[in-house]
């Protein structure tokens, strides 16, 4: 029975919107399921929790997961639908505004739709929703910003300055090995801190 369920909505999607093809999914489950439990009412914040459950089990660091948190959380906030029936138009509002409001770069709209967009998809994936809104909102055009190298002479003049070893031989760790400063940073403050 569910073969035929998919394979009609399957047909019917190029013909309908996605709020009539949810609704059109509810009919037919709810009048041909036979014997399957009733899902119940989930709230956004609880299909919020359980995509952020879903991403720390798939090794997401804790950063990218409060990431993906306080934008779903700040996209609610702006849209008060409930999740099963957000709208492509209600998102691209939501982003056009959120760009004006805090008039920030393509780079940062673009990844605030890329975290929104893997949320619907995850909804999608779990089948609770039947078709994410996210599906026509593209990636944003963004500027490549091709940064300036340092010439060898740049590089002798910082060698010439070090007035320690210790400061020469972080500036060849960075010039030999392209790394960038934070992460050298980091693995050498955590070194010191090992000896100590």
């Amino acid at each position: 029975m569910d073969e035929k369920i998919v394979k009609v909505l399957n047909e019917m999607s190029e013909y309908l919107s996605i709020v009539q093809m949810k609704k059109l999914q509810e009919v037919i489950l709810k009048t041909f399921a036979e014997n399957e439990a009733v899902k119940t009412n989930i709230s956004n914040s609880e299909f919020l929790e359980m995509f952020l459950a879903a991403k720390q089990v798939e090794g997401c660091s804790d950063r990218t997961i409060q990431y993906y948190k306080v934008t779903v959380e700040h996209m609610f906030t702006q849209i008060a639908t409930e999740v099963r029936k957000i709208t492509t138009e209600e998102i691209r509002a939501y982003l056009a505004n959120y760009q004006k409001r805090n008039n920030c770069s393509n780079v940062t709209i673009d990844n605030v739709r890329r975290n929104i967009s893997s949320f619907f998809s995850w909804l999608e994936e779990e089948d609770y929703i039947l078709k994410s809104p996210m599906k026509r909102i593209h990636k944003i055009k963004t500027k490549t910003v091709v940064k300036n190298t340092i010439s060898d002479e740049g590089i002798e003049k910082l060698r010439d300055n070090c007035n320690a070893i210790r400061d020469l031989a972080i500036i060849d760790l960075l010039y030999s090995t392209g790394i960038r400063v934070g992460d050298a940073y980091g693995k050498i403050r955590l070194k010191l801190e090992q000896t100590q």
